[in-house]
């Protein structure tokens, strides 16, 4: 199993917009992607402009696949504009 992590900082304009979106991203994977096993959207409750996800896939070539999904594709072009800052970090289940 691959698990993903990504933190974004949101511009302050975004905030409610881009959780809003990344929660409909968040089903869009588990409802589309058999290989998406969960997929967690979590936010700072001292700083509701940092969000972080929590993805889990079967494995490397199932992440790939994510990223050429069209519901991701769209996601990323509504959402690329509205982020001050993203790190997305790979890990391996122990």
């Amino acid at each position: 199993m691959l698990a993903i992590t990504v933190r974004f900082r949101v511009n302050p304009a975004h905030g409610d917009a881009f959780v809003e979106r990344v929660r409909q991203q968040a089903k869009d994977s588990l409802d589309r992607e058999a290989s998406c096993r969960q997929f967690d959207v979590c936010r700072n409750p001292q700083n509701p402009l940092e969000v972080f996800l929590y993805e889990i896939y079967d494995d490397e070539a199932a992440f790939a696949a994510h990223l050429k999904t069209p519901h991701f594709l769209a996601f990323d072009a509504d959402t690329r504009t509205w982020i001050a800052d993203k790190v997305v970090e790979k890990w391996e289940r122990a």
